[in-house]
């Protein structure tokens, strides 16, 4: 856990992946949850969580009450995920193509193509999602499972397929009395 931030307890079930970059930052806030162990989750996880800042001046900010199943978050710029949010097992977060094309062929690059991707308060995102990288989603909404998500979700709105279409969430129905 050299170079990682703790702002309070983390729960740690089975050993995480977890590599800070020189020069970059990893804050984890209060009570993040940390699922790496295959029993952790209902659906298993199939790998640990993965929590990487990948180049220098790279940020990575996991805020109180956030929990993760057999997820990976890579930032090589910056990935803020908001207070309470849940991310289900192996789901991935990515703010990088991770290599880049040049006249000599394909290189590692972490940085140059990177652009941010925030996630708000009380997000649900579902098992084997993908975020990538220059999203912005809104507090409470809910991302399916196996969606796609390559562009903005606003506030209380679903995303669900590949690529993820956006829609109001539905009203819940009131108990009948």
């Amino acid at each position: 856990m050299k170079g990682v931030q703790f702002e309070g307890g983390v729960i740690f079930a089975g050993r995480p992946i977890v590599s800070v970059a020189p020069g970059s930052s990893l804050v984890l806030g209060r009570n993040v949850n940390v699922a790496s162990a295959t029993r952790a989750n209902p659906l298993a996880c199939f790998q640990p969580c993965v929590l990487r800042t990948l180049a220098p001046g790279a940020r990575l900010v996991l805020a109180d009450h956030v929990g993760l199943s057999g997820s990976v978050v890579c930032a090589g710029l910056y990935i803020e995920i908001g207070e309470g949010t849940i991310i289900g097992s192996g789901a991935m977060i990515i703010d990088n193509d991770f290599h880049e094309l040049t006249s000599e062929g394909w290189i590692t690059e972490m940085r140059a193509n990177a652009r941010p991707i925030t996630i708000g308060r009380q997000v649900f995102i579902g098992t084997r999602a993908i975020i990538l990288k220059g999203v912005s989603i809104g507090d409470r909404a809910v991302i399916g499972a196996g969606a796609v998500v390559t562009k903005n979700v606003p506030a209380d709105h679903l995303a669900v397929g590949n690529p993820a279409s956006v829609v109001p969430k539905p009203k819940r129905a009131q108990p009948m009395a």
